[in-house]
């Protein structure tokens, strides 16, 4: 019988810091196939989007919502590699560190399409429930965290 994957002995939760990086990123790479991504003055490309009268208005949306996914995954890295950091400094069980870690990523696959997705007020509110579940991921991190170190003081 297959072992969960969650359950082996060996911890992956570090590799997940990058798999977000990633999971930030790829809004961004759709956004960019959907219209004329400038890589001269990519700050500017969602502004010249808006622009563009050869898009059509709800390839402009999905654009500026997948640059706004691609900006929240962004926002979020930090708060989620230090939890993950924290939490093997801390030494937390390899299952804890793993089924967190993905239950994250799996937060964030489904905030990158709802978000995208997002046209309806039901979506949206989907969005941020993923969005709420990602940050109680990385909260539950450092208390679990925090409650291991204060215990060996």
């Amino acid at each position: 019988m297959a072992a969960n994957i969650l359950d082996l002995p060996r911890n992956f939760s570090l590799y997940t810091i990058p798999a977000a990086w990633a999971l930030s990123i790829a809004p961004h790479f759709y956004a960019a196939s959907l219209g004329k991504f400038d890589n001269k003055n990519p700050r500017s490309y969602t502004r010249d989007t808006e622009g563009d009268q050869s898009i059509d208005k709800a390839t402009k949306a999905k654009i500026v919502r997948a640059e706004g996914a691609q900006q929240n995954g962004f926002e979020n890295l930090g708060l989620f590699a230090a939890a993950v950091v924290i939490g093997n400094v801390a030494k937390l069980p390899n299952e804890t560190l793993n089924t967190l870690s993905a239950a994250y990523l799996a937060s964030r696959v489904a905030y990158n399409a709802l978000y995208v997705a997002g046209t309806t007020d039901m979506l949206s509110n989907l969005r941020s429930v993923s969005f709420l579940t990602g940050v109680s991921i990385i909260f539950t991190f450092f208390i679990k965290s925090g409650n291991v170190l204060r215990n060996q003081l």
